[in-house]
């Protein structure tokens, strides 16, 4: 989630799908111009694509890598054109269900050690074969981060406390969809939170509607003009600069592992507890984390594009990645990183006694995603208005989708 230059969703979007058109790659390294190159798509962008893409030359493969925020924009306009990538990497599995109901995914079969990624990191899908995803990354969510040297509080903090910016390069208003997530896993437990995930439980069902009421209640003590600032502010903070935590005129953010890479030079000084006591409406108990991955899939059948998708799984490409990119790892044969924050990040990733959950809104159908965090924005906007209603049409969006595509299950789970 670590940006380049920043442009508006659409800028960026009218970019990339130039690029598309053109044929053209943001890196191609590697190979003469008459070899084949594996064509990978993928969410990173900036600095993280730079590191991701120095894994990739040590490989010796050559490819064509093409970073995105608009990952599902750019894929599903080559899938129509009949140009898909060999390789796309994307942060929702949900996403993934869906081209794999059309029969559009390669089964990786012996392409990774499936005893190396356990559950959650491998959701399957009915009907589905059970080796069509693997995770190359995973981030750590449930967590508050504060600067080293204070003491977060040890009950619900009020609004003016947080940092907040609902604001990306890709779909906005994710970041509060964590928060819904998070208060909807500590208040219910993972089983309703999973239940909720997969569709199996309503939009409207009481728990998921006090969830909602909490978060609503939280902004309400803001005014309109602090609403609108969380609106607009990008969640990475101002550009140049080192994230909203050192800077935003705050001392908390509920954000995943990968705000580090927000706080530049100062990520040092950043430390995170459990977001459980801090939530409104809490403190409550630990009943599980969220965490997210990005899943990378294979549409090409080519032994190039396989023989990559074996390197960057493999235990050594998930230890390299993690030492120089400063990203985590759901392969459980990779050793915790140095450092002191990354060691918890590590221990809680792997810690039996306490659920991972996969974010729900990146495994839920795309449409069904979208219709959440436009929702998320309303209620930013208005959080005195009453929440059924929004509720009420995320359901006619989820109950509208393709019987043809498949429920995901085993999206919560202890680790391995």
């Amino acid at each position: 989630m670590l940006a380049g230059p920043r442009r508006s969703a659409g800028q960026a979007l009218a970019l990339v799908l130039l690029l598309t058109a053109a044929g053209c790659g943001l890196a191609a390294p590697g190979g003469s111009d008459a070899e084949p190159k594996v064509t990978i798509l993928g969410p990173w962008t900036g600095a993280q694509e730079d590191r991701f893409t120095d894994v990739l030359d040590g490989f010796g493969i050559p490819y064509t890598y093409q970073g995105t925020a608009a990952t599902r924009e750019v894929l599903l306009a080559e899938v129509q054109a009949g140009n898909p990538p060999d390789i796309a990497i994307l942060p929702g599995v949900g996403e993934l269900v869906e081209y794999a109901a059309e029969g559009r995914l390669n089964r990786l079969g012996d392409l990774y050690d499936g005893k190396e990624y356990g559950t959650p990191w491998r959701p399957a899908a009915q009907g589905l074969a059970d080796d069509l995803w693997v995770p190359l990354k995973a981030d750590l969510k449930s967590i508050v981060w504060y600067r080293d040297g204070e003491t977060p509080p040890s009950s619900p903090a009020p609004l003016s406390a947080w940092c907040a910016g609902m604001g990306d390069d890709g779909s906005s208003g994710w970041p509060g969809s964590d928060w819904i997530e998070d208060l909807l896993l500590q208040q219910a437990g993972p089983v309703l939170y999973a239940r909720w995930a997969t569709g199996d439980l309503d939009w409207t069902a009481d728990h998921v509607v006090t969830a909602w009421t909490t978060w609503a209640g939280l902004l309400s003590q803001g005014s309109r003009a602090r609403r609108l600032a969380i609106l607009e502010s990008d969640h990475r903070g101002p550009e140049g600069g080192n994230g909203l935590l050192f800077g935003g005129g705050c001392a908390l953010e509920h954000q995943g592992s990968f705000a580090r890479s927000f706080y530049g030079d100062r990520q040092d000084r950043a430390v995170f507890t459990d977001s459980a006591k801090l939530l409104p409406g809490g403190p409550y108990t630990v009943k599980g984390h969220e965490v997210s991955a990005d899943f990378a899939a294979l549409f090409g059948g080519g032994d190039a594009a396989r023989a990559l998708i074996r390197r960057l799984a493999s235990e050594k490409a998930q230890e390299e990645w993690g030492r120089e990119g400063g990203v985590f790892s759901a392969n459980s044969a990779v050793p915790a990183r140095e450092g002191e924050v990354e060691k918890q990040v590590s221990g809680r990733l792997t810690d039996q006694r306490v659920p991972l959950c996969l974010d729900a809104s990146d495994v839920m159908p795309a449409a069904v995603r979208d219709a959440f965090y436009e929702a998320v924005l309303l209620t930013v906007a208005h959080p005195d208005e009453p929440v059924r209603a929004r509720l009420e049409g995320i359901q006619k969006v989820q109950d509208a989708q393709p019987a043809t595509i498949p429920r995901l299950t085993g999206v919560c789970g202890r680790p391995q």
